[in-house]
């Protein structure tokens, strides 16, 4: 029997048009495909975080579909 892995770290580089490649293995171990969303968090002091739609937290994903459009207010 294959044992879960729960933790994986890898370094990746960013490619010239802004694009990472997530390693084959964490693509396993979260179940991603090809042309899976994911949701980019972003803080200047906490770093940047990836997150699949569906497992994002109910909450949080209210608020971004809240969010006006990037040049309109709400």
């Amino acid at each position: 029997m294959k044992k879960e892995r729960k933790h994986f770290m890898a370094s990746v580089k960013l490619g010239p048009k802004g694009q990472i490649v997530i390693p084959k293995e964490a693509r396993e171990m979260f179940g991603l495909s090809s042309g899976d969303l994911l949701v980019l968090l972003a803080d200047s002091k906490r770093g940047i975080a990836l997150q699949t739609l569906d497992k994002l937290d109910p909450v949080l994903r209210s608020v971004f579909d809240g969010l006006a459009p990037e040049g309109e207010e709400a």
